[in-house]
C-alpha cells in the first residue's frame, strides 16, 4: 500500500488546523447547524438527531449529519445536500431527473441508474439486490435527517463499497406538518401536504408531493409524484414501525450535444437548427425514462440499551423504462431483502452481530428504437436475471481509556448475479465470496474533540447494468434494417485497500469559533468497474480495468458565525471542499487521470442572519477542467465554472415562511454533466448543458 498524499498546502492547514487541538471545544458531524425539528429523546427506530450524532461520534472516520429541513427550497437531491464535503452531485438535466452521485470515486461512471453506494430509507436498504438504484426515488422533502458514513465507515451489514452509505430518517408523527407551494423558471412547479398525529404509544404521518417541470433544455420536462407514510408502535422496550411508499416519475432526455452546440445555445438539442436530420434527432426517437416504485418495509426493536435486537423485512417492486435514442431498457423487478441485529455492551465492549438477506427477480427486455416516431420497433432481447446477496456483520467498539477506542468490523459477503436470455437460452451464472474488514482508532482528547484513523478494504459487485449489453447500430430511418445484439459480461469484483486519517471540532472558544471536519484517504483500486459510451454517448458496456487505479482526496467543512451589523444579527457561512485525485497506476492508460468527477469542488455561502430573515450570496465552483475521457484528449475536458447565486427566506411567524431563490445569476453556458469513455473526438456528442439563470419561489404554511 503506498504512502498517503496530500498536498502541500492542504497539508499545511492541515498541520496548522491538528495544532490548534488544545483550543477545540465542540465536536460536530454536520457542517450546517442543527436544529431539533421533534422529541429529543424520540425512539430507537426514530431517534433524534442528537442520537445519531452520538453514533456518528464513534464511527472512525469521515460522516456528514444533513438536516434537510433546514433549507428553505427542497425541490432536488442538490438542494439538501449541497454544500457537504466528500458528496459530489452532478445534475444531469437540472430538472426534476436523476443526478450522477459520487463519494470518493465509487460508481464514477453509473448511467443512466447508479452504483457504488447503498441509499437506506430508514435504515434498510433501498437498492435493488444487484446494487443498483433509482436516485429519483429518493424524497429530501420527508427525511428528518440524513445520516452519511462515508467509505468503509458504512455500518450497514449490506454495506460494501468503496462509497459508503446513505441514511435518510424519515419524519414520524407530528414532525413536519405543513403545506408547502414553490414555482419558478422554466415551468417549475411543486407541491406538498403533509400531516401526522402523534399518541402516548401510536403515531403516524403521511405526505403527498408533486413536481412538474417544462425544463430549461427543450425535450426536458420531467413530473414527479412521491406518496410516503408510516405508523409507529411504542411500548416499553419495545418499538414496531411501518413504512409504505410511491414513487412516479417520467423524465424526457435532451440526451448530450457536442460542445460548440453547447456553446452556441445551451438549449437545444440534436434535432434544432442545423441538426435537423440527423439520424439522432432527439424529437423523433424520444429519449426519456418512466420509473414507479412500490415500496412496504416494517422494523421491531426490543430489549434495552444493554442488549437489544433490531428486525427489519422489506419489499419493493420496479418498473423502470429507460428509452436512450437507439434502444429501450424496460425492467420490471421485484425485491424482497431481511436484516436482523443484536447490539449490546459487556463492560468497555460495545459489540453488534448482524445477518442481511435480499433478493432481487429482474424481468429484462431490450427493444431497437423506432427513428421515425420513437417507438419500439423489434425486441432483442428478452433476460431473466436474478441477484441474491447474503451477508454478515461482527463489529465492536472498544473503549480503552475515555478518551481513545478501537473500532472493528468484518462483513462476510457472499454476492450471487444469474442472467440467461430466454430468446437464445444463453445463460451467465456469477457468484463472489468476500470479506470486507475495517479496523479504526478513535481519540476524543476532550469532550468536544474527535479524531480518527482507520484501514480498511472495500468490495463491488457490478450490477446488471454492467452485465447486461445491448449495442444498436444507428440507422436515419425504419425502412432500413437496423442491426441490433445484445450479450452478457462476465466481470471480476472491484475491490479497494484505504487509509484514512482525519478529525472534527471547533478552532478557539465563544459564540464566532467557527467548526471544522477534514478527512483524507488513499485507496489502492484492483479491477475497477469502468463503464463508459459510445461515439454516439449510448451505453458500450464495462470492464475490469487491469492495470489499477488510484482513488485519493480530501474532504473538508468550515461553517460558523461572525457578528452582524445590529445586536444579535450574525453572518453564518458555510464551506465545503472536495478535492480528489483519482489515476490510472499501470495499464493502457498509465498515469492518466479518470474521468468523471472535477479534481477540486467548492461550495461556500454566506448568509446575513436577523431575527426570521436569513439572506445572502452563494458559489458553486468547479476551478479546474475534469476529463471526460481515460485517454486525456485534449479539447474534449469539461471546462472550469463559477455559478453564482442568491437566496432570502424569512420566518414571518412559527407558521408562516416565505424564500426566493436565483441560481446561475451571470448566466454561464456551462456543461453540468457529460458522457465517459476511453477515447472521445473534440466534435463527439458528450456534454449535458447546464441551466441558464433562473428564480424559485415558495411558502410554507406549519401546523
Amino acid at each position: 500500500m503506498r504512502t498517503l498524499f496530500i498536498p502541500t498546502p492542504l497539508a499545511l492547514a492541515l498541520a496548522l488546523t491538528l495544532g490548534s487541538s488544545a483550543a477545540l471545544a465542540q465536536e460536530v458531524n454536520s457542517l450546517k447547524p442543527i436544529i431539533i425539528t421533534g422529541d429529543a429523546q424520540a425512539s430507537p427506530l426514530a431517534p433524534s438527531v442528537q442520537a445519531e450524532q452520538q453514533r456518528l461520534n464513534q464511527v472512525p472516520g469521515g460522516t456528514n449529519l444533513i438536516t434537510p429541513q433546514q433549507e428553505a427550497r427542497l425541490a432536488t437531491l442538490r438542494d439538501a445536500l449541497d454544500f457537504e464535503p466528500g458528496l459530489v452531485v452532478q445534475e444531469f438535466f437540472g430538472g426534476l431527473d436523476q443526478p450522477r452521485l459520487n463519494i470518493r470515486g465509487s460508481g464514477i461512471q453509473s448511467n443512466p441508474v447508479n452504483r457504488g453506494v447503498l441509499l437506506l430509507q430508514d435504515g434498510l436498504p433501498l437498492n435493488e439486490a444487484d446494487g443498483s438504484f433509482v436516485i429519483g426515488f429518493l424524497e429530501p422533502r420527508n427525511a428528518d435527517y440524513i445520516s452519511v458514513r462515508r467509505g468503509a465507515n458504512a455500518l450497514s451489514p449490506a454495506a460494501t463499497t468503496l462509497g459508503g452509505e446513505l441514511d435518510f430518517q424519515s419524519l414520524t408523527g407530528t414532525q413536519g406538518d405543513m403545506l408547502r407551494l414553490e414555482g419558478g423558471s422554466f415551468g417549475r412547479l411543486g407541491a406538498q401536504a403533509a400531516k401526522g398525529f402523534q399518541g402516548d404509544t401510536l403515531d403516524g404521518r403521511l405526505s403527498v408531493t408533486h413536481d412538474k417541470y417544462d425544463g430549461y433544455r427543450h425535450h426536458s420536462g420531467s413530473k414527479r409524484t412521491s406518496v410516503q407514510g408510516n405508523v409507529g408502535v411504542v411500548g416499553d422496550n419495545f418499538e414496531n414501525r411501518t413504512y409504505l411508499s410511491y414513487v412516479d416519475l417520467d423524465v424526457t432526455i435532451p440526451f448530450v450535444v457536442p460542445r460548440a452546440m453547447m456553446e452556441e445555445d445551451p438549449r437545444d438539442v440534436i434535432g434544432d437548427g442545423k441538426t435537423a436530420n440527423h439520424p439522432l434527432n432527439v424529437y423523433k426517437r424520444d429519449p426519456h425514462r418512466i420509473s414507479r416504485q412500490f415500496r412496504v418495509a416494517n422494523r421491531t426493536y426490543w430489549g434495552t440499551e444493554a442488549l437489544n435486537h433490531t428486525f427489519g423485512v422489506y419489499a419493493q417492486n420496479v418498473d423502470d423504462t429507460f428509452q436512450d435514442p437507439l434502444s429501450v431498457t424496460a425492467t420490471d423487478g421485484m425485491t424482497y431483502g431481511a436484516q436482523w441485529q443484536l447490539a449490546g455492551q459487556y463492560e468497555n465492549i460495545d459489540y453488534r452481530v448482524a445477518l442481511d438477506w435480499a433478493r432481487s427477480d429482474m424481468d429484462r427486455k431490450l427493444y431497437v428504437v423506432n427513428p421515425d416516431n420513437g417507438s419500439r420497433l423489434r425486441e432483442f432481447g428478452n433476460y431473466d436475471l436474478q441477484a441474491e446477496n447474503r451477508n454478515a456483520l461482527l463489529g465492536f467498539a472498544w473503549h480503552v481509556t475515555p478518551q481513545w477506542s478501537v473500532v472493528g468490523n468484518a462483513k462476510f459477503s457472499q454476492a450471487i448475479r444469474n442472467a440467461r436470455e430466454r430468446s437464445s437460452g444463453k445463460d451467465l451464472n456469477q457468484d463472489w465470496s468476500y470479506i470486507s474488514p475495517t479496523l479504526g482508532l478513535v481519540w476524543q482528547p476532550a469532550e468536544h474533540q474527535r479524531f480518527f484513523a482507520n484501514i480498511s478494504r472495500s468490495n463491488e459487485a457490478p450490477t446488471y447494468w454492467e452485465i447486461v449489453n445491448g449495442s444498436v447500430t444507428p440507422r436515419p430511418n425504419a425502412i432500413m434494417p437496423i442491426p441490433a445484439s445484445t450479450s452478457l459480461s462476465e466481470l471480476q469484483l472491484q475491490r479497494a485497500d484505504t487509509i484514512e486519517i482525519g478529525g472534527e471540532g471547533r478552532l478557539g472558544e465563544g459564540q464566532y469559533a467557527p467548526r471544522w471536519a477534514v478527512a483524507l484517504y488513499h485507496s489502492d483500486v484492483k479491477n475497477e468497474l469502468m463503464s463508459v459510451s459510445t461515439a454516439n454517448g449510448t451505453a458500450a458496456g464495462t470492464y475490469n480495468y487491469q492495470g489499477g487505479t488510484r482513488h485519493r482526496g480530501m474532504e473538508l467543512g468550515l461553517r460558523g458565525s461572525l457578528p452582524g451589523f445590529v445586536q444579535n444579527a450574525t453572518f453564518d457561512y458555510r464551506v465545503a471542499y472536495t478535492f480528489s485525485d483519482f489515476r490510472f497506476k499501470d495499464g493502457e492508460y498509465a498515469g492518466n487521470r479518470i474521468a468523471g468527477v472535477p479534481r477540486h469542488l467548492i461550495s461556500a455561502e454566506v448568509l446575513y442572519h436577523s431575527g426570521g430573515l436569513r439572506i445572502g450570496p452563494n458559489v458553486r465552483w468547479m476551478p479546474s477542467a475534469t476529463e471526460t475521457n481515460h485517454a486525456n484528449i485534449p479539447d474534449t475536458q469539461q471546462d472550469s465554472y463559477a455559478l453564482l447565486g442568491f437566496k432570502a427566506d424569512y420566518r414571518i411567524d412559527k407558521h408562516w415562511q416565505a424564500y426566493v431563490q436565483a441560481d446561475n445569476l451571470t448566466n454561464k453556458t456551462y456543461a453540468s454533466a457529460f458522457v465517459i469513455r476511453n477515447v472521445a473526438a473534440p466534435d463527439a456528442p458528450t456534454f449535458l448543458p447546464g441551466n441558464g439563470r433562473s428564480v424559485t419561489a415558495g411558502v410554507s404554511y406549519r401546523f
